[in-house]
């Protein structure tokens, strides 16, 4: 079994779901909110980032989300948005989309919203750690923000969903509403869970 299999079965038992394309997703966007969060934190904090080349960067499956991620060496490269989109999106969410799509038969789009939605959180979330640290850390979610809506130019990026600020509304649902308690993300697309048509979110 390799590591994204045994990934996604690991998500699956975790939240009680039977529905691997279910587990699929939300282990991808934990992924993804992992990758973006260092390559933000780094480029606005350091000026800097990280090389994240998958050889250089180690995850272990059976770790609880978001993945533990290691690195074997650390590499600095620039911190633009066309680096960073090379690193996260070509190395790593390009690869692993169309692993899960065709392995799980989870939709394209859905990944991508879900890589959107990600992208965007993380922002958000470096924003409210800049107002909370004060000091030389208050330009760091201004900085954070202008970076992301930078990265949301990118074509793989650019038709997930709204950026408006630190407002982000998609145009997927990441199925979170199929897992046993749970319900929809303040970003979806759904206003309500659609109990009623099961496989509206799969596109």
């Amino acid at each position: 079994m390799d590591s994204i299999t045994f990934r996604v079965q690991t998500v699956a038992d975790r939240i009680y779901t039977s529905e691997l394309r279910v587990s699929a997703s939300i282990a991808q966007q934990a992924l993804a909110a992992r990758l973006w969060s260092i390559a933000l934190g780094c480029a606005v904090l350091y000026g800097g980032v990280p090389d994240l080349d998958p050889r250089l960067l180690h995850w272990d499956p059976a770790e609880s989300a978001p993945d533990d991620l290691s690195l074997a060496e650390v590499r600095p490269r620039p911190a633009d948005p066309a680096t960073i989109a090379d690193l996260v999106v070509r190395g790593h969410l390009e690869p692993l989309t169309a692993a899960l799509h065709a392995r799980y038969g989870v939709a394209e789009g859905l990944l991508w919203g879900n890589a959107g939605s990600a992208l965007a959180g993380a922002a958000r979330e470096l924003d409210r750690w800049a107002r909370g640290a004060g000091g030389a850390g208050t330009d760091a979610g201004v900085r954070a923000h202008v970076l992301a809506a930078e990265l949301f130019t990118h074509p793989s990026l650019a038709p997930t969903g709204t950026l408006t600020g630190s407002a982000f509304r998609r145009r997927s649902c990441c199925l979170y509403y199929r897992v046993p308690g749970g319900g929809i993300c303040g970003d979806c697309c759904f206003t309500r869970a659609p109990w009623s048509s099961p496989n509206a979110a799969s596109g």
